[in-house]
């Protein structure tokens, strides 16, 4: 499978992307070279590997899950710039002020 230049505009647009004419052609390359190593690996004989979940083999990585001293709520937003109340206060990320 060969990718074109227009199946990069395609995904682009659908992933709503202004790429530049140069930056077309970079990605062009750059997906196909990815798509042919994806295509050596799919070649390769896998009949004796063992399926992973996990590409390192590791067990029980959580900590346990013990209640330890923290900062009260006081000392956590002392240095909030602004707090609404017992939160933090942030500026908007969307949309403006008076939309909230």
């Amino acid at each position: 499978m060969s990718l074109t230049r227009a199946d990069v505009e395609k995904v682009s647009l659908l992933a709503r992307l202004a790429l530049t004419p140069d930056e077309l052609d970079a990605l062009t390359v750059q997906l196909g070279e990815i798509i042919r190593y994806v295509q050596q690996l799919g070649e390769l004989d896998t009949r004796d590997v063992q399926p992973l979940s996990h590409a390192m083999d590791l067990t029980n990585v959580f900590a346990d899950d013990t209640l330890l001293p923290s900062l009260d709520r006081e000392q956590a937003l002392a240095n909030a710039p602004k707090r609404d109340a017992e939160c933090y206060r942030v500026p908007a990320m969307l949309g403006d002020e008076s939309s909230r």
